[in-house]
């Protein structure tokens, strides 16, 4: 029984010592990824974060002042901050569905024996890859009231030129349809991976029991893509609320006729790097990330709601 004791208690430190000098593996291939992410993303956000209530400070030597809560109460008292974040909701609100949709509905038609399948996964994947600023140019000449591409064709069909630029009414509009145009190929390409992973069984036994089209697409594609949905609901909704180049480019430095493109990030950029009002900018940034959080723990909410429901 000594023995045996002996060879156990040996066999249980040598097990420990192996795990323990694989946790260090494990940490030592990790400490350079972290060692980045936390100088150049962790400590960007916490040091962003207490600028935000610095209400007197020295911005070259880094020395504080006053602390307080001045800035917080600064841009929610801001006119143009209450604009930014009624442009940037109303964004949100009308391009994340639109762009889920669109993208769901293309991923279908490319799950489907069409033709020539790989070359509309490049075309359409091709926009998501394409520099914004790019993008954002050749838009912005699309839309040209005088010589723009789509005015041409409105003219060639006897219709009269629209200010697609110049007009406020249209600047929303724009925007949400570039926002479903530049990442559709990214939703598509996802959605058409979840799509191709399904059993067929599933969709076999549905027909079996009479199941129509309408029917098995409700009650076997939207319950088995509900992981895809939640992670490209979550990941559209923070794209939206970051919008900027768009608008930055399109408009020639400007937010949009009569603020009508002005959007968070957009009045986070403008006092930082035009007004140099460091705090303020810190403040709105912190107030946008409490914004995406809160919205982003809410759609978990849900979804684990529904999962418990079914």
């Amino acid at each position: 029984m000594g023995e045996l004791g002996n060879k156990k208690d040996t066999g249980l430190k040598r097990g420990q010592k192996t795990r323990t000098w694989g946790e260090m593996s494990a940490w030592l291939y990790l400490a350079p990824a972290l060692a980045i992410l936390l100088t150049f993303q962790v400590y960007p956000i916490y040091k962003s974060f207490m600028m935000g209530f610095y209400t007197r400070f020295d911005y070259l030597t880094d020395t504080v002042y006053e602390w307080g809560l001045g800035n917080f109460r600064y841009i929610l008292c801001d006119e143009n901050f209450r604009i930014a974040m009624k442009n940037t909701c109303v964004l949100v609100f009308f391009a994340a569905p639109l762009s889920i949709g669109s993208g769901l509905l293309f991923a279908l038609l490319l799950n489907s024996n069409i033709r020539f399948k790989p070359f509309f996964q490049s075309v359409y994947f091709l926009p998501f890859v394409t520099s914004m600023v790019a993008v954002s140019i050749v838009w912005s000449w699309m839309l040209n009231k005088d010589y723009g591409l789509v005015n041409g064709v409105i003219r060639f069909f006897g219709g009269k030129k629209i200010a697609w630029m110049t007009d406020r009414h249209m600047t929303m509009p724009i925007l949400v349809a570039l926002c479903i145009w530049k990442g559709l190929g990214y939703r598509i390409i996802i959605f058409l991976a979840a799509l191709q992973g399904i059993d067929k069984r599933y969709y076999s036994a549905a027909r079996v029991d009479g199941a129509r089209t309408m029917n098995r697409f409700w009650h076997v594609t939207i319950p088995m893509l509900k992981p895809i949905l939640i992670f490209l609901s979550i990941t559209t909704v923070i794209g939206c609320f970051k919008t900027f180049d768009e608008v930055y480019v399109m408009y020639n430095h400007k937010p949009g006729p009569s603020r009508s493109g002005l959007t968070i990030v957009y009045y986070i950029f403008n006092k930082f790097y035009e007004h140099w009002e460091f705090s303020i900018a810190a403040a709105a940034a912190f107030f946008l990330f409490l914004l995406i959080f809160a919205i982003t723990l809410l759609q978990f909410l849900l979804s684990r709601r529904r999962k418990s429901w079914d």
